[in-house]
Order: C-alpha cells, then sequence, then structure tokens
C-alpha cells in the first residue's frame, strides 16, 4: 500500500494486500524466489504483524495467516545463502509435503475435469478415455501447472471440443522414453517395474485404440498374459 503523495501519481492512500486481506489468509506463492530484499519485510510482517505503506510514517497492524509453496528444498536454498533461515522458521510451522502428481495419478482425471470446465467456459467439451490414459502415462516433471498448460494447449488444438490422445501429444506432453537412473537414497525396483509396465501398456492401447488383442500383438503378449496385465492395472 501508499500514502498519498507517496510517489507520482498517489493521489490518494492505498491500503496494502495485508490489509485487504485482513482477517482472511494471504497465500505467497513460490516463495522461494523471493528476493533477499523483499525476504526482508516479509519477515518483518510475519514477526511483529505490522506493515508500513510506502510514503507512510505510522506502522499498521495486520490480521492474516500466512500459507507459503514452494518447490525449491528450502534448507539448501539457505545452505547457499539464498534464503533467509529466520523466515524459513517463521513459515515452517506447519509443514505439508505434496507428492509429485507422478505419485498422485488418481488426481489427474480430477485435476483434468476442473481445468477443462474453466477453460471451455461453458462450452461442451468432451474427454476422450484415450486422453487420460495418456495423462496417467505421462510422469509430468512439471506436476499440476505443467498438467494445466497441456490440458490449456490440448483444448485450442481441438476446435470440435473432443480431447483425445493425439492432442496431448500435439501438446507437446506425450510420455517419451527416458534412460533410467538410479537415485542416490536408492528405489523401490518392484514399484518402478510395475510403473514402466503399466506406461507401456497404456501407450499400446492407446495406439490399438482399446483393442487389447491389437495392444497384446505390440507388446508381444499372448492374450492370456495380456489379460491378466490389463486386470492388474485396471485398464
Amino acid at each position: 500500500g501508499h500514502e498519498k503523495g507517496a510517489f507520482t501519481g498517489a493521489l490518494a492512500p492505498k491500503e496494502g494486500l495485508f490489509e485487504v486481506a485482513r482477517g482472511g489468509t494471504v497465500f505467497l506463492d513460490e516463495i522461494g524466489e523471493t528476493p533477499s530484499l523483499i525476504q526482508v519485510k516479509l519477515l518483518r510482517a510475519i514477526q511483529e504483524r505490522r506493515i508500513r505503506r510506502v510514503g507512510g510514517l505510522v506502522d499498521i497492524p495486520i490480521d492474516v495467516r500466512f500459507l507459503a509453496a514452494t518447490n525449491r528444498a528450502l534448507e539448501e536454498e539457505i545452505r547457499e545463502g539464498r534464503f533467509r533461515d529466520d523466515l524459513y522458521y517463521r513459515l515452517n510451522v506447519i509443514p505439508i509435503h505434496l507428492p509429485p502428481l507422478r505419485d498422485r495419478r488418481d488426481d489427474i482425471p480430477l485435476l483434468v475435469e476442473s481445468f477443462l470446465a474453466r477453460l471451455v467456459d461453458g462450452k461442451s467439451a468432451t474427454v476422450e478415455p484415450s486422453f487420460i490414459r495418456a495423462c496417467l502415462a505421462h510422469p509430468w516433471p512439471g506436476n499440476v501447472r505443467e498438467l494445466e498448460n497441456a490440458v490449456e494447449r490440448a483444448t485450442i488444438l481441438s476446435p470440435d471440443g473432443r480431447l483425445t490422445a493425439d492432442h496431448l501429444m500435439a501438446a507437446g506432453s506425450a510420455a517419451e522414453p527416458v534412460e533410467p537412473v538410479l537415485p542416490e537414497a536408492g528405489l523401490d525396483f518392484e514399484q518402478w517395474i510395475a510403473r514402466q509396465e503399466r506406461h507401456l501398456l497404456v501407450q499400446a492401447l492407446d495406439r490399438s485404440n482399446g483393442v487389447k488383442s491389437e495392444a497384446a500383438r505390440l507388446l508381444h503378449l499372448s492374450a492370456r498374459s495380456m489379460r491378466y496385465l490389463a486386470d492388474k492395472y485396471k485398464l
């Protein structure tokens, strides 16, 4: 916020966001990207529960909750001198770890539905099963934002409102094979193998338009093995 006359064009006093949000919650998105100078100001506001408008001489009390989010490892940022440890400890009262999207794939259909409802703005749209299967197969390294962008691009590429796996591929979000790398902490081998199996099955079913006999041919599987794996992964 600012006071009248604080700078050219400041013709009247204006409340800042912390004042406007009184009694509510201020969401500090991507807190790990905050410049050092702003970190100092945030720390003061959180610690003292007061702010001062630009051009003002009086501290104004604030009544808000703070919720911060980041995709960075803030402990590492502190060690590298890029994030203040005192601000970190002020914010880190109740930490909530949100697993990556690839580890909570059951959320993907719901997220697609939510994004689509906002993007089409009342217009009709149909999500084909192949689109959802392709979304479930993709690793989504960019998490929810990458999924949201992919859905938005797919709606642009589909003038008739029907989203298929082809639209996801055209949007540049088709799952691509990568060379596996063993993490420093190791991994659950059976779980990793299961993910790869499911991924290939989804790819084969998409390419064969859901015809399991054709998918089995693409994967050089017997019909019995195909039925077993399809039941195992609920495909």
